[in-house]
């Protein structure tokens, strides 16, 4: 159907001028409202306004503006049915083309510090979800636009078409609409259940359904093989990990990413200098240390062999000495707060080194952990719980000296963040051994041990879960490990205990789990 006029109320005002004016040259009447119909007027493009179409005017403070039978039966109209067109005649009603529409903007308005509820109700449309879905689903005959980005396709289509779009770009067009609009209500949901959940006595329950709107932001070279395709998709407006700045480097993988997330989280667990080394999700070498230089010294010491290839994650800005130190290994992505001027210079060198530059490390909280499984999603809180000196319960006839008090609580951060069954040795806040994804909890204290290229005399053991037998506790005793930290909770409890008094180590328990499939 050749479009005659359009109907034409955006929030996102980017090419809305150069738009119109293309539809205006190619004789298309313009309807529009409030903020819009002013910019177009001043801008000398003709437009009426929708309250002088339809004869009402905007009212309740412009919350209703466009719910009139005039516009929603323009959109609405099937062109081919006659029953429909005599209505039209009837009522006076010009069939509406071409909608161009996007939303209030909810989502950036409740990012703004100190929003209140009652602003962010002021930003939910009603009026333009309605005539957004109007169009798509009469996409047969109407053209629907939600993006700026498809302005100049849509001109393009209607000066060599006789102002007609494809049957294939209308639907496609209605496609996005949808998406617009459930994204939008997504948005919506996500911030009521948030508020919600934050009034004094709210019940903390799973909703009933989990709307996910992902928007993708590019396309990945592969997955985590060669055979399989991937992109990056964010939920709405970039944050975390993929709104980080990359500063330089090649192209980021899908398994850049996923272990850019794991250096991240565990980075953000530490106050002092800190760095993570990891390999295909889990810590190589972690630790401390008086500078960040001497916390990567410190961390590669661990595991310099699987330190090849890996991702590293700092908590603090790198410096030069930082730099001057990585650059003697191959390293696939670096993860900081950020990067002082020298050190830049240093890795501008290594022209394929990825640097990832993220100010804020933590993990936006009230994000859900999901787990993609045939059918569905397994869908959890984050694994949040923070472990401090007062929860620890000491239940071996030697206490924990101070010193071993503070590599306990290192080890157990860092057992955290390793795939189970994991058990982590640690001395002088640093890893010395790591034992991860084993399938028997011995095999990783087996494990870690040989991996320990330092001595393991004096150090102490994390496990992220309770130790089933007491062949665990044999195991690292062979190795002068001094003190254990895990959950309990097993029925061989006492047995776990007899053996920490019998090899003279001493033990505490943290009653909390942090498995990690």
């Amino acid at each position: 159907m050749v479009i005659q006029t359009a109907l034409v109320s955006v929030s996102n005002k980017e090419g809305v001028v150069d738009f119109c004016r293309e539809l205006s040259a190619l004789g298309i009447r313009i309807l529009s409202t409030g903020g819009t119909a002013r910019l177009l007027s001043e801008q000398g493009i003709k437009v009426d306004r929708v309250s002088d179409y339809t004869g009402f005017p905007e009212i309740l403070g412009g919350r209703v503006k466009t719910l009139h039978p005039r516009i929603h039966g323009g959109i609405l109209a099937v062109h081919d049915d006659p029953a429909h067109q005599q209505v039209l005649q009837e009522h006076g009603i010009a069939p509406i083309g071409l909608v161009v529409v996007n939303l209030y903007p909810f989502v950036q308005t409740i990012e703004r510090p100190g929003v209140t509820l009652a602003e962010a109700i002021e930003q939910i449309d009603i009026g333009g979800p309605s005539m957004i879905r109007a169009a798509a689903k009469n996409s047969r005959f109407v053209t629907v636009v939600v993006d700026p980005s498809d302005y100049p396709k849509v001109v393009a289509q209607l000066k060599v078409n006789g102002c007609q779009t494809s049957p294939e770009e209308r639907l496609r067009l209605s496609r996005k609409a949808f998406e617009h609009t459930s994204a939008y209500d997504s948005a919506i949901a996500a911030y009521l259940r948030q508020q919600e959940s934050e009034q004094e006595g709210a019940a903390q329950t799973f909703p009933a359904a989990i709307s996910l709107q992902l928007v993708k932001r590019q396309d990945l070279r592969y997955g985590e093989n060669p055979h399989q395709r991937a992109a990056l998709y964010s939920s709405g407006q970039p944050s975390g990990l993929v709104a980080a700045k990359q500063l330089q480097g090649k192209e980021l993988s899908f398994n850049n990413y996923v272990d850019l997330q794991a250096a991240m989280s565990l980075a953000a667990e530490f106050d002092e200098p800190f760095c993570a080394i990891i390999k295909h999700t889990n810590p190589c070498g972690a630790a401390e240390g008086a500078t960040l230089a001497e916390a990567y010294e410190r961390a590669l010491e661990c595991d310099p062999v699987s330190a090849f290839g890996s991702v590293i994650g700092f908590n603090r800005s790198v410096d030069s000495a930082t730099a001057e130190l990585l650059a003697s290994l191959f390293v696939e992505a670096i993860i900081a707060p950020g990067y002082d001027a020298e050190a830049l210079e240093i890795f501008a060198k290594k022209k394929n080194l990825r640097l990832m530059e993220m100010p804020t490390l933590q993990s936006e909280s009230v994000e859900y952990d999901f787990k993609k499984i045939a059918g569905g999603f397994l869908v959890q809180d984050q694994d949040l719980h923070y472990l401090n000196e007062r929860d620890l319960k000491i239940v071996s006839e030697r206490k924990p000296e101070p010193d071993e008090i503070g590599d306990l609580l290192f080890a157990w951060k860092i057992a955290k963040h390793v795939k189970s069954n994991a058990i982590v040795y640690a001395k002088e806040r640093r890893t010395v051994g790591v034992g991860a994804g084993q399938m028997s909890r011995v095999d990783s204290a087996r494990i870690a041990a040989e991996k320990a290229r330092v001595p393991l005399a004096g150090a102490v053991m994390g496990s992220d879960a309770f130790f089933p037998f007491r062949d665990g506790i044999d195991e690292a005793a062979k190795s002068g490990i001094r003190a254990v930290i895990q959950p309990g909770g097993s029925v061989r409890d006492e047995e776990v205990i007899q053996a920490v008094n019998e090899h003279g180590m001493a033990m505490v328990l943290t009653g909390i789990r942090h498995f990690k499939h």
